[in-house]
């Protein structure tokens, strides 16, 4: 794999403001990788994450669920959570928009946690976000809480746009980080430059991808370790979200949205089950008939409701990936992979004979599972543990832009009409 740190130009950013500063710090090859692309200095800009900034107010009636946080059962789990110490990690939580993602992954009932402060755009939010987490400090905006030096990490349910720019500000400030997803949206540089942040930093960044800790996948990623699939020759994961009528966005950056710009549901059933990574692609995207895909009608100039990325993996391998919002009736993530040595899909079918426990983690006292397929509470106690054991997280910042970055390439990919192209890698430190 390619190191970042020799092979990554890392642009400067103004992150404490509203809108990235696009100068070059002058490494050759990102300005070549980005021309080949046809990008200029700044790619392009990312979907459905129910993670919101500034956006207009949600109706109070009633509607139905959001595709995601449908609650599951849970299956019965022998395991039991064991703490690894008593402390309490003093969290800022920022953001509390149209999914109220910033109480939906149990935080405030984690008992290493203490939600210390909470930040919304809108006044009445940040009331309502407070009220949830049960704390009574709250500040307007994130630059505000981020200056806050009790507080020793966050967690940011901002809109994707400025996933990347709130990480990047929140780690320059000294903290842990945990990020809604994408990691980074649109722009490669910004992507380089959240990688810089978080190892200059010295500090933990976690992206919540809820496909990880889906019973399939986590079961997949036991069994891959364990060395009983081998190689994997073949991956598919698949991302389907029917959008004929985007959720209320932030100057509607959901409108339109590129499909593979909102990647990590559907990669993770590659990058999350063996920790490695795409090394190039290939991508069809197929226009779509839906009003806010046509020309002229979304800010991205996109035409595609569904795009299917052929890749080439880092062990050699193939891995077909698919994101689609205009097709109606079947939806939700999924994946199935083939190895050498066997291949999952609902089950395993293989040589190895003895296999791991496939049970995912036990959940804290108190901490529910939550939504997307039981994920929410496991990342959270993943989060936090890493912290009080002092290693990187299991969706940490190289597998976090591995499973983004590629979908960014990928849609590049598409609008040159299936053209191949070279993926930036990222590896970490210390490992």
């Amino acid at each position: 794999m390619i190191d970042p740190k020799n092979n990554l130009s890392i642009s400067s950013a103004d992150v404490g403001g509203a809108t990235p500063n696009d100068k070059e710090t002058g490494f050759f090859n990102r300005r070549s990788f980005l021309s080949s692309l046809g990008l200029g200095v700044t790619a392009l800009s990312v979907l459905p994450g129910c993670s919101t900034s500034k956006q207009s107010a949600p109706s109070t009636a009633s509607k139905p669920t959001i595709q995601g946080f449908e609650k599951t059962a849970e299956a019965a789990n022998a395991k039991k959570w064991v703490p690894v110490s008593d402390r309490k990690i003093r969290v800022g939580i920022i953001g509390y928009g149209l999914c109220k993602f910033g109480a939906e992954f149990g935080f405030q009932k984690h008992p290493n946690v203490e939600v210390v402060a909470v930040s919304d755009l809108f006044p009445d939010r940040c009331a309502q976000l407070a009220k949830a987490c049960g704390c009574n400090k709250t500040y307007p905006s994130l630059e505000e809480l981020v200056k806050d030096d009790t507080i020793e990490a966050v967690f940011i349910a901002t809109d994707a746009p400025s996933h990347a720019k709130h990480a990047i500000l929140a780690l320059k400030h000294g903290k842990h980080v945990a990020s809604a997803v994408p990691a980074a949206f649109e722009s490669l540089e910004e992507a380089d430059q959240l990688y810089e942040a978080v190892k200059t930093s010295g500090k933990k960044y976690m992206m919540f991808e809820t496909s990880c800790f889906h019973e399939d996948l986590y079961a997949m990623r036991q069994i891959y370790n364990a060395g009983g699939l081998g190689k994997l020759v073949y991956s598919e994961g698949e991302y389907y979200h029917y959008m004929d009528d985007p959720l209320p966005s932030y100057k509607e950056w959901r409108v339109g949205l590129p499909p593979q710009f909102y990647p990590t549901h559907s990669n993770a059933y590659y990058v999350g089950v063996t920790g490695g990574s795409f090394t190039e692609v290939s991508c069809l995207g197929i226009p779509s008939i839906i009003k806010q895909m046509q020309p002229g009608n979304n800010r991205y100039n996109n035409i595609f409701g569904s795009e299917i990325a052929m890749f080439r993996t880092s062990e050699g391998g193939t891995s077909r990936m698919a994101v689609s919002w205009d097709t109606p009736g079947d939806h939700g993530e999924r994946g199935r992979i083939r190895g050498q040595k066997g291949s999952f899909y609902g089950k395993y079918e293989g040589l190895e004979k003895n296999l791991p426990d496939l049970t995912r983690p036990a959940l804290p006292p108190g901490v529910d599972s939550g939504g997307h397929g039981g994920s929410h509470g496991r990342l959270t106690d993943e989060f936090i543990t890493a912290i009080l054991q002092d290693r990187h997280p299991l969706v940490n910042i190289a597998v976090a832009l591995n499973m983004t970055v590629s979908g960014i390439v990928a849609h590049h990919s598409a609008v040159k009409n299936g053209e191949t192209l070279k993926i930036p890698q990222y590896k970490l430190w210390n490992v």
